[in-house]
């Protein structure tokens, strides 16, 4: 480590490479979909350079890895944009042969200008207009996921990994330790990838579906946040990697079973007093807090097609499996889409559960804080609180990807939140998705329809 950038590295970074020749940095940015995009290069390259170059059409890419016509009115020229590296977000790549870093890199034109439609770019604007308002967002992810068993024909049914007893993993275990003692190996790697990361796990715990798993983030900094589920969905593919086995985080990849959220818990602070704007002197709840679930009931009908991104993603709504269908909200109500958790007052915040994991983390964060700060600016009521049952009523939510791409290209306040050139883009490139896959003749239409219609 004789480099002098080298001690600008955040703790967890410099302790990794205690005693030892750095040798690769990957200089990443997350695209769309969230994939890990760049370059890999040379320690001693990185060392003497301020950014790298890619070209912006990496964010128009479907993630068939065709193309969506967004490139605007100068055409598909690719342009190269400058990738700056963010140094707090130096982090091992333990499952590496060598000893490398990985680092994150915001996007910038060549006139020294955030690319708005980069997804990084997108939550740090949404961010901003709170801090302009004296506020600081918090945010605490939970990321589902399956680990499964590998799957090399995609015709073929998605089934549980084998567990260490040699069976399938099972279904309908919810927090169960047994079911979590049989993914050990993995979950041990899981671990040591993120304690090597310098992430602090709040917990693992099985979820209801055969080979579901649970990882709470701890709450803080909305792009710190989304930094980690970036790089959190990375780690645990390594680890599945390692055991034989696939991790995906598929909103639905095996039917009958529960889907994989991404559920956002948010709560505001005040930048000067400190205190959570959602509850009062007393600690009681504020205007502010009916106004940010009255924003989250208004807008999310068009959210819903930045946190539900593809065609599978809608697969999950379903009544009945721990799935949101509606826009209730209720106070520690798993039923609602909108739920309030059991807190102090200080730690009052509000749940959103409609996220898929599918989503890219800085969107879905993103456009969960937007639907929020309409809601506070714009002073917005929400319903009267659910009690009871919410699937037995109607949802009212997008089913299908369609629907959702329409209300999003109509929310114009979204737009203006999010970024303009941000929501063409996003809109073109999940167009030209749903376009794709509806050109596909799936199974079920041979099926069913072949000999019968």
């Amino acid at each position: 480590m004789s480099t002098e950038w080298t001690a600008s590295l955040p703790e967890s970074a410099a302790a990794y490479l205690e005693g030892r020749r750095l040798d690769e940095v990957e200089c990443i940015i997350s695209d769309l979909p969230g994939i890990a995009r760049g370059k890999a290069v040379p320690a001693s390259k990185f060392a003497r350079q301020a950014y790298f170059h890619l070209p912006d059409s990496i964010f128009f890419q479907t993630i068939t890895g065709e193309w969506g016509e967004a490139a605007g009115e100068e055409g598909f020229i690719e342009r190269d944009m400058i990738l700056k590296p963010d140094m707090t977000t130096a982090s091992a790549a333990p499952w590496t042969g060598d000893w490398t870093l990985q680092v994150i890199h915001d996007a910038f034109d060549r006139h020294g200008d955030p690319i708005e439609y980069a997804p990084r770019n997108v939550l740090k604007r949404v961010v901003k207009l709170y801090e302009d308002q004296g506020w600081e967002p918090i945010v605490a992810p939970e990321m589902e996921f399956f680990i499964v068993a590998r799957n090399l024909d995609p015709a073929k049914d998605i089934e549980p990994m084998m567990g260490r007893s040699g069976r399938p993993a099972a279904a309908r275990q919810a927090y169960s330790m047994t079911a979590v003692d049989e993914f050990g190996p993995v979950i041990d790697d899981i671990y040591d990838f993120a304690e090597a990361q310098g992430f602090e796990i709040d917990g693992i715990t099985q979820e209801g579906g055969a080979g579901q798993l649970e990882i709470n983030l701890l709450h803080g900094d909305p792009v710190k946040l989304a930094d980690e589920v970036f790089y959190f969905k990375r780690l645990i593919r390594e680890a599945a990697l390692r055991h034989d086995c696939f991790a995906t985080f598929m909103a639905k990849p095996i039917a009958n079973e529960p889907g994989s959220a991404m559920h956002i818990h948010h709560s505001v602070m005040d930048r000067e007093t400190g205190r959570n704007i959602f509850s009062g002197p007393q600690g009681g709840e504020t205007d502010a807090f009916y106004h940010f679930i009255g924003g989250l009931q208004t807008y999310l009908p068009a959210a819903v097609a930045v946190m539900a991104p593809y065609v599978n993603s809608y697969r999950r709504y379903v009544r009945d499996h721990a799935a949101p269908i509606n826009l209730e909200w209720g106070r520690d109500n798993r039923t609602t889409g909108i739920r309030i958790p059991l807190s102090g007052s200080e730690s009052r915040r509000v749940e959103n559960r409609l996220a898929g994991m599918d989503c890219n983390p800085y969107l879905g964060i993103a456009a969960s804080l937007a639907c929020g700060y309409l809601g506070l600016m714009e002073e917005r009521r929400p319903s009267k609180q659910f009690r009871g049952d919410a699937y037995e009523g109607e949802g009212d939510i997008p089913r299908v990807l369609g629907s959702a791409l329409e209300l999003w290209d109509e929310a114009e306040a979204l737009h203006e939140v999010m970024g303009k050139d941000f929501a063409r883009v996003y809109s073109i490139v999940k167009r030209a998705e749903y376009e794709e896959f509806l050109s596909v003749i799936s199974p079920w239409e041979r099926e069913h329809l072949l000999l019968n219609v």
